[in-house]
């Protein structure tokens, strides 16, 4: 299978290339998961409910946005950036287990 974006890369390049999606999708995944987080203490307060909307909408599109430019460089950049977001998530589920 050849993907557009890797064909003519040497490995390295390609290595480098994915670890770097994969840590786009750590920073973003945690990003979005605190958020979340804060989102939900949001709206269980019941303050800011119109804030805690548009905080939700802004928080799934840049998860969206982010994924989607991810995809057009083909599958392997995608999957490593989606690989990073469950690491993300895993990580502050864990940390915010005792908040």
């Amino acid at each position: 299978m050849n993907f557009p974006a890797f064909a003519g890369q040497p490995l390295w390049a390609l290595i480098l290339s994915l670890i770097a999606y994969l840590a786009a999708g750590i920073a973003l995944g945690m990003l979005y998961f605190r958020g979340l987080w804060w989102n939900a203490r949001l709206f269980a307060g019941s303050r800011h409910l119109s804030a805690g909307i548009a905080f939700m909408i802004g928080r799934f599109m840049l998860l969206a946005g982010c994924l989607m430019l991810a995809s057009l460089e083909g599958a392997p950049p995608l999957l490593a950036m989606a690989l990073g977001i469950l690491f993300a998530r895993a990580g502050v589920m864990r940390r915010m287990r005792g908040a």
